[in-house]
């Protein structure tokens, strides 16, 4: 994975907007697992390709403190051998003094060059500390980005569970609900209420039958008592005839003995 494609990757992902992405998804909780996984599969790639950035840095700047300890070396190699030519020419050795002022120079010549070296590395250097400071960044940003994912899936889990089972309470108290015409309970009450209602009916009527029997005895009591009471007159005036007839023969009598 190049350099190029790691910031992209990094800065699409470090820069999502969650909610935006949540408020278009027809299924938040699938698009936040899956969210998830990118995320996680994206920071694993981008740990790798980071962690190959810093190799090549750090290889960068093991090359460079070499070069940087070499022009060293061959700078106090060049100054032995400048030294010892001078001790030589002074001996009078210009011989061996002009062998080791050549030397000198060679070593001079090495450390140049380690010099350049060294100095063309560290442009490279900077830029490869500068992005690779940039990609950490980035890779921070994808983790805090992440750990946001996942507490909103889990709050989003957890809604949805709640939800779940408001609905199924709700659904359960509406089963029962006695007020429900549609219901079994309330069917069955109107089946109790046809009932009790046939039960009211049927003793109305027995009622009603009983009554009639007992206005018929009434009934009958008062013909007796009307039977009774013509008899009693019936007899009430045979009496009063009897009577009546015995006083006529006696008043009859002394008028008669008297003619």
């Amino acid at each position: 994975m190049t350099k190029q494609s790691i910031f992209g990757r990094i800065a699409q992902l470090a820069k999502a907007n969650i909610n935006a992405m949540l408020d278009s998804a027809e299924d938040p909780k699938l698009m936040l697992d899956q969210m998830v996984r990118d995320y996680t599969n994206s920071i694993a790639d981008a740990e790798s390709a980071i962690a190959e950035t810093i190799g090549n840095l750090r290889l960068l700047e093991d090359d460079h403190r070499e070069d940087v300890e070499a022009a060293g070396e061959w700078g106090n190699k060049a100054l032995a051998a400048s030294r010892k030519a001078d001790e030589l020419r002074t001996a009078g050795n210009a011989t061996d003094a002009d062998k080791f002022d050549n030397l000198a120079k060679v070593a001079l010549g090495r450390q140049l060059q380690s010099e350049k070296e060294a100095r063309a590395a560290e442009p490279q250097i900077a830029s490869q500390t500068t992005v690779v400071d940039q990609l950490k960044n980035g890779l921070n940003a994808m983790k805090e980005k992440l750990g946001q994912l996942s507490s909103k899936r889990d709050e989003l889990i957890a809604r949805a569970k709640t939800a779940q089972a408001q609905t199924q309470v709700m659904d359960a108290v509406k089963s029962i609900d006695i007020m429900d015409p549609t219901s079994e309970v309330s069917r069955f009450e109107d089946k109790i209420r046809r009932e009790e209602a046939k039960v009211r009916g049927a003793s109305e009527l027995a009622a009603s039958s009983l009554d009639a029997q007992f206005e018929s005895l009434e009934d009958i009591g008062e013909l007796t008592e009307v039977d009774a009471r013509l008899a009693a007159l019936k007899a009430g005036s045979s009496s009063s005839s009897s009577s009546s007839s015995s006083s006529s023969s006696s008043s009859a009598s002394p008028a008669s003995l008297e003619q």
